[in-house]
């Protein structure tokens, strides 16, 4: 069939990464600078803020967010095993892989809005300093995972139709993506959780 190739030979002789890497690593490289003004943001308010988060306010829940995150984190294995699945040239697998995966991230988010809204409902964004970068790095990050949702849906959706180059090296941007979305949800929850007294 035209399009389609033997992907584990024309991989083992490319000689420079894929433009869809470099995107990836450029779109990466852009979030991470955005994320870090944000947690710069939060930490600068925390330590000339006397009371942290301000009376009246509820201090962060650990232990849920804490088992869900790490649960997300988790699912870098299979995203990865998917990849290595790809460039061997076995797209059932991956397509499997990819869509367990999928189905915790997925769960993740949905929890995750639900726990947003509900916090919204208690304590408004508009209360104070600290309810603003609050949501503000909370809500950005739940807004990247669901990106990274989006785009999990999309490769299945193309590996569906069969494996092309086109097809592994998206395979590989998004493993990365997923890596990153996966670490910078772990970051963003440490980082409200030195709230905590």
């Amino acid at each position: 069939m035209s399009g389609y190739v033997d992907v584990s030979r024309v991989l083992a002789a490319r000689r420079g990464p894929p433009a869809a890497l470099l995107g990836m690593a450029i779109l990466i490289a852009s979030e991470a600078s955005l994320f870090a003004a944000m947690i710069g943001t939060y930490l600068y308010l925390r330590f000339e803020t006397p009371v942290w988060p301000p009376r009246g306010v509820p201090e962060p829940e650990w232990l849920v967010p804490t088992i869900l995150v790490a649960v997300l984190a988790l699912t870098s294995i299979p995203v990865q095993l998917a990849w290595r699945s790809v460039r061997a040239g076995r797209v059932a697998r991956a397509r499997l892989l990819l869509l367990g995966a999928l189905v915790v991230q997925a769960g993740y988010f949905l929890w995750a809005v639900h726990d947003f809204a509900d916090q919204i409902r208690r304590t408004p964004i508009t209360e104070n300093a600290y309810t603003s970068i609050y949501y503000t790095l909370l809500g950005a990050d739940h807004a990247h995972v669901f990106v990274g949702l989006l785009f999990s849906v999309w490769l299945l959706l193309k590996l569906m139709r069969g494996l092309t180059l086109y097809r592994a090296n998206v395979t590989q941007a998004i493993t990365w993506y997923w890596h990153f979305v996966n670490l910078l949800t772990i970051v963003v929850l440490a980082t409200i959780l030195s709230a905590r007294g």
